[in-house]
């Protein structure tokens, strides 16, 4: 399986994108968390001070564990910043503070790619513990009907991450026009460092597409094979 050419030039991209992604928006992220910005807002006051500016009181901000942990949940209407953000004062707090409450925002205004990623969570969390049993089920008892279903469910995730993308780009662009247009970062160089942690971000959403697709590709193509 490993020894062909064709299932490494299906699998690498992604592995390789995806790595460098993650590298560009760590080297972001750091560089841009040192660098404070002018109004002295933490991540969290940033967020509520958007939020509430868009009527949206309702949605709650929290804490949450971890590095690059941040989302917005849109069932329990609650965004969850890292500890790297919320009580942070930088440019990169700013940006990604702003980003979740882009999604806050999209949510209320009922955004389709949002509401169409969030219809198909439960397909997609069934189908990435279903499909590899499925598919090596019929691998080992050589049952190639078996082995498509398996394959086909692994579209879901594919799908999920192609859903991702209008929906992360949209964000960070709603969140670099607030930003600006609500005067909470001052002067190009404070809106180039969000700008630039944004832009990394999204290639990391990016990375998880082409990465999506290429082992959605792989299992049909095994499946064919077979």
């Amino acid at each position: 399986m490993f020894g062909d050419a064709l299932i490494w030039i299906l699998i690498l991209p992604g592995m390789v994108l995806g790595g460098l992604a993650q590298s560009w928006v760590k080297s972001n992220v750091m560089k841009y968390s040192r660098v404070p910005i002018r109004q002295g807002l933490t991540g969290a006051q940033i967020a509520r001070y958007i939020l509430d500016a868009r009527g949206l009181q309702s949605v709650g901000i929290e804490p949450a564990k971890g590095v690059l942990s941040d989302h917005y949940d849109p069932r329990a209407k609650v965004l969850r910043l890292s500890e790297a953000v919320y009580g942070v004062r930088s440019v990169a707090a700013a940006g990604i503070a702003a980003h979740e409450a882009g999604h806050a925002i999209q949510d209320a205004e009922d955004y389709l790619p949002l509401e169409a990623r969030s219809a198909i969570v439960p397909v997609v969390k069934a189908g990435s513990t279903i499909a590899p049993l499925v598919f090596f089920a019929g691998l080992a008892m050589a049952s190639q009907p078996l082995m498509w279903a398996g394959a086909i469910m692994f579209g879901a995730s594919s799908l999920f991450a192609l859903i991702t993308l209008p929906v992360e780009f949209d964000a960070s662009r709603r969140a670099l026009k607030l930003l600006e247009g609500m005067g909470i970062l001052t002067g190009d160089g404070e809106m180039e460092g969000a700008r630039q942690v944004l832009r990394a971000a999204a290639w990391t959403y990016v990375a998880a597409a082409v990465a999506a697709i290429g082992s959605w590709a792989m299992y049909l193509l095994l499946s064919r094979r077979r």
